[in-house]
């Protein structure tokens, strides 16, 4: 049986959308983890998917701030949505198969993409 790797479970931080299929946190972590990637973001008819890539950023803004974080048990699918954008690695050895690897928010693009997450409420 393959080994189980550490994995931080960020405490307080949303499971995900309330009232959708989205999440933003996993409950264990996985011998194969999800790699993040630079996923593509489409215009989608289920105005949900906006949504929660819009809450989600509201939650590592509120929960992370400015700060490095660790990638820990938020979401790899959620988390590819923005990589590359509105967050970005943290460190140069930076391991897409981690869950220790480190990120941190591209928060003037961000900012500019995203600009309802910043606010100290955001109205779902």
């Amino acid at each position: 049986m393959a080994k189980i790797p550490e994995m931080t479970k960020h405490r307080g931080f949303p499971s995900g959308l309330t009232g959708t299929q989205w999440q933003f946190t996993i409950r264990r972590a996985n011998p194969k983890v999800t790699v993040l990637g630079q996923w593509p973001r489409h215009l989608s008819r289920d105005q949900t998917v906006a949504l929660a890539d819009t809450a989600f950023m509201h939650s590592l803004w509120h929960y992370f701030g400015a700060e490095p974080f660790e990638r820990g048990n938020l979401d790899g699918e959620r988390l590819s949505r923005l990589l590359g954008r509105e967050v970005i690695p943290a460190e140069r050895t930076f391991d897409p198969a981690s869950y220790q690897a480190m990120l941190r928010i591209n928060e003037s693009l961000a900012r500019k993409n995203f600009p309802q997450a910043f606010e100290d409420v955001l109205e779902v």
